[in-house]
């Protein structure tokens, strides 16, 4: 399972990989150029969108368009035309936060964290978007939010605040999005890496990226360490599945914070990579709202 570099891409903090099936495209963001970049497996193509904020994350529309999370609040983005128009700021009251990690529950509503973007302090938030753009506070006290998926049946959601070292799991109600049952799901204090981005396949497994790692990480649906893929940079930010049988595992990688000399010998650094993954995945459900 060796990953090849497809894009070589070079990002400062290549992040969130996502599959739409609907155009064949694997799309992802650089947080810091900032970017979003859509790359066409059928011709090696590769589009993108520069913006004027860091862009934390984002999901796809059920109606077209985007959701992009970004320093200043939520917006509603087309891709088509470039428009891009605030909603809303969840978090007035801390303006060095920004929007990090994004993703959508098997419902189709949009979850995201924030975190303060330069003295890395835990006044970030986890926050629900729920399909009426009505935004919800479930957790709080974050310092770098990252990690979420759910199961495949959408009854158990992932969460990791990377400083901690630890991969969570709760209990997750698909009919209200509420959380119970906090646990821990995966130690990494022994790791090479810490947790950074997920997703999770058709058999309820955790692939887990491991930012200064060099490598992600599939854990069982009890935690287990069950397989790892070496990649041949540290800085493993993200991965989603993908491709027409959705058994490409896609992998983001940063530059970030790499000396010239690690720079010098990580040439492939910041680049997407792609890996026949040995399972499929499963699609990311859109923003319903």
């Amino acid at each position: 399972m060796k990953p090849d570099c497809i894009v070589a891409s070079r990002n400062t903090l290549g992040e969130v990989p996502l599959w739409s099936a609907k155009e064949d495209v694997l799309y992802w963001i650089d947080v810091r150029r900032p970017a979003l970049y859509a790359y066409r497996p059928a011709d090696a193509s590769v589009r993108s969108w520069e913006f004027q904020e860091p862009v934390g994350s984002y999901c796809l529309r059920a109606k077209g368009g985007m959701l992009l999370a970004m320093k200043s609040g939520l917006f509603a983005f087309d891709q088509a035309t470039g428009n891009l128009e605030r909603l809303f700021d969840p978090e007035p009251e801390h303006p060095n936060n920004r929007l990090n990690d994004g993703k959508c529950d098997r419902q189709g509503r949009f979850w995201v964290g924030s975190m303060n973007d330069g003295d890395r302090l835990p006044t970030g938030s986890l926050f629900m978007i729920d399909l009426d753009l009505s935004c919800h506070r479930a957790l709080q006290g974050i310092t770098i939010p990252n990690s979420l998926a759910w199961s495949p049946d959408g009854r158990t959601m992932y969460f990791s605040d990377t400083p901690t070292l630890r991969i969570m799991a709760y209990d997750y109600d698909p009919a209200s999005g509420t959380l119970s049952g906090e646990r821990q799901f995966a130690d990494l204090s022994s790791h090479p890496g810490r947790p950074d981005g997920s997703t999770v396949d058709i058999d309820g497994c955790l692939w887990n990226a491991e930012v200064r790692g060099s490598r992600v990480v599939r854990y069982t649906p009890n935690g287990k360490v069950d397989r790892i893929i070496e990649l041949p940079v540290s800085g493993a930010t993200s991965c989603a599945f993908g491709g027409v049988d959705m058994r490409t595992l896609y992998i983001t990688t940063a530059t970030q914070r790499l000396s010239e000399q690690e720079l010098a010998q990580e040439p492939l650094a910041g680049g997407l990579f792609a890996v026949d993954a040995g399972v499929a995945g499963l699609a990311e459900t859109p923003f319903m709202g």
